[in-house]
């Protein structure tokens, strides 16, 4: 299944994407999509539906975020040529921050700090917790996924790097975590770490990498977190980013500015399309 929530920021109610790629309405058979919803037997409760049943949804409205998370974390450094590119070792042990913004969806705005000055891109592979996980073993790990989405962890390196302290002030300013444009239930996708993900901004190609290529999987991460975090239904996992974002790029950085548009995708996931701006007084 992909599920998705659509309608104003703030507003949006349940969806299901239909084998026709038709918005079909859910909000009579669940309230959105929370937590609860993304456990076995609120998603086996969906798929009972037959989805020509459901209301159709007209026009094109806005997509948001796939899910009401509970909490967002994120994996640092997890491509070799990633973490080369920004001069650090490869990790031994995943490198883990959290994203305290609210997710966005996957055409909305992205807006540039008031001070921004170095703002930056990452397509990644995004999983969403399904079930409680605490001390689970890499070969059960994928068990707990729910789905997985497509994601952008937009980077204010000038906070993240040159402020102090940890990452996640670099990484949670309003409108810096795009995810969608749904969530593809984990029985839809066979393997997640045989995904081709990419990004370009402006028409030009910038991250282009297979999933194969993380150092560390999705069930690696999930057991080595959960040996430490009791993990929940509703949790978001940021997976890293491949090479070729913008602080990377010789002999010179390349960073965000107004007006520039960053489209990307991964594979079965579903594509973004972001318009950058400046902050004007508000987040949206």
């Amino acid at each position: 299944m992909k599920l998705l929530r659509y309608g104003p920021a703030g507003k949006e109610k349940p969806g299901l994407l239909d084998d026709n790629g038709n918005i079909r309405d859910l909000s009579k058979v669940i309230d959105d999509i929370t937590p609860d919803v993304l456990s076995p037997r609120g998603l086996a409760a969906i798929r009972k539906r037959d989805p020509k049943r459901l209301p159709l949804v007209k026009g094109r409205p806005r997509i948001g975020a796939p899910v009401v998370e509970r909490r967002v974390f994120a994996i640092g450094l997890n491509y070799a040529k990633h973490a080369a590119e920004a001069g650090m070792k490869i990790p031994s042990e995943p490198i883990l921050f959290t994203k305290t913004c609210p997710l966005t969806g996957p055409n909305d705005r992205i807006v540039l700090p008031k001070g921004a000055k170095k703002g930056d891109w990452e397509v990644e592979l995004c999983f969403v917790m399904g079930r409680k996980a605490q001390y689970v073993s890499k070969k059960d790990a994928l068990k707990y996924v729910a789905g997985y989405a497509a994601g952008n962890d937009v980077s204010e390196r000038k906070y993240q790097i040159e402020s102090g302290g940890q990452w996640v002030k670099g990484k949670s300013s309003d409108t810096f975590g795009p995810l969608g444009p749904w969530l593809v239930t984990a029985d839809e996708i066979k393997n997640p770490q045989r995904l081709n993900v990419w990004l370009d901004v402006n028409g030009e190609r910038k991250q282009e990498e297979s999933t194969k290529d993380m150092i560390f999987s999705c069930a690696e991460i999930i057991s080595y977190l959960s040996n430490m975090i009791t993990l929940h239904p509703g949790d978001v996992i940021y997976s890293g980013t491949p090479s070729g974002v913008g602080l990377g790029i010789k002999p010179k950085p390349q960073f965000l500015k107004p007006g520039d548009v960053i489209t990307m995708g991964i594979d079965g996931l579903g594509e973004h399309k972001n318009k950058v701006v400046s902050w004007n007084g508000k987040s949206k």
